[in-house]
């Protein structure tokens, strides 16, 4: 897909995502959790940033550590103004948006919220349902339990794939070619299974150099 092409989608996707939020105004959300810490993943792995996890995901990724994410309704519905007055408190300029599913929820009005707010607003999400919000960063991790829309992977700032066994390496490779030239792009083994799957992203990152290495590392160091 050529850069044309793509600007041409993202135009597409923000009016989409202008024309919803003129009719959507969300003032409270489904919250499991929400924390300040380093990202452990990723493209910005190792920088400070505060986590805002909401409840609800339909995913249904055998392998996931926050399974008791999944039900929205057994976690509280937090008011957006106060989740930005518990960021405030802290030295955070990121927040990031994860689940669960966090798509599952119009986020057009607490991106709007966060950014009025001076901060930056990332977004980890399996891209399985339509883009809300507005954001600075977007990780797509798609998931082959529920696949991502193919509308929400050229406007991806960064791909990740969980690899659980030997043929996650062509679902990869899969969705590196539907993304944009300048998406970052990332394999990083499942927790419970690094040990097997590790030496096999390292051997095919040397053969594809396009990848690059992902670890938990908030899981090596113990923080949230």
């Amino acid at each position: 897909m050529n850069n044309v092409m793509i600007d041409v989608i993202k135009k597409q996707i923000v009016q989409k995502m202008t024309n919803d939020s003129s009719q959507i105004n969300i003032s409270s959300l489904p919250v499991m959790e929400h924390f300040y810490t380093i990202q452990g993943e990723g493209f910005y792995q190792g920088k400070a940033a505060y986590f805002i996890r909401l409840a609800g995901c339909d995913v249904g990724c055998t392998w996931c550590d926050v399974k008791e994410s999944w039900d929205a309704a057994r976690h509280p519905i937090l008011q957006i103004r106060d989740l930005i007055s518990e960021v405030e408190k802290t030295q955070a300029e990121v927040v990031v948006i994860t689940g669960g599913e966090p798509l599952m929820h119009n986020l057009d009005s607490l991106t709007q919220e966060l950014q009025s707010a001076g901060l930056k607003t990332h977004l980890e999400t399996s891209g399985a349902y339509p883009l809300s919000g507005s954001w600075d960063w977007i990780c797509i991790s798609p998931k082959k339990f529920k696949a991502p829309l193919a509308e929400n992977l050229p406007v991806a700032n960064e791909l990740k794939v969980v690899i659980f066994n030997k043929s996650d390496f062509e679902w990869a490779e899969k969705y590196a070619s539907q993304v944009s030239s300048n998406c970052k792009l990332y394999l990083q083994p499942e927790w419970d299974k690094a040990s097997q799957m590790t030496p096999l992203i390292i051997d095919h990152i040397k053969s594809h150099p396009k990848w690059e290495l992902s670890l938990q590392i908030h899981k090596f160091i113990n923080v949230p």
